[in-house]
């Protein structure tokens, strides 16, 4: 009883860590690094809040998916 208590208890522990998502820098660092590395030239990408992204391409989401990364030229 007591193995089956302390692996529900790293499972959850785990859950929780990848439920988190990534850090939204690295995750932007990351896009940014795709876009440079396929030649695309003269763009932005900006971290907003969760549908705020006023029209504009999103390509990611982090911080759990409270945020998004969006792209515009």
């Amino acid at each position: 009883m007591k193995k089956f208590l302390i692996a529900v208890g790293v499972f959850a522990l785990v859950g929780n860590v990848f439920a988190a998502g990534k850090p939204c820098e690295e995750l932007k660092s990351e896009i940014d690094a795709k876009l440079k590395a396929k030649g695309v030239a003269s763009y932005s990408l900006e971290v907003v809040d969760k549908g705020s992204s006023g029209g504009k391409q999103v390509v990611g989401t982090c911080e759990g998916g409270t945020k998004e990364i969006v792209y515009s030229k």
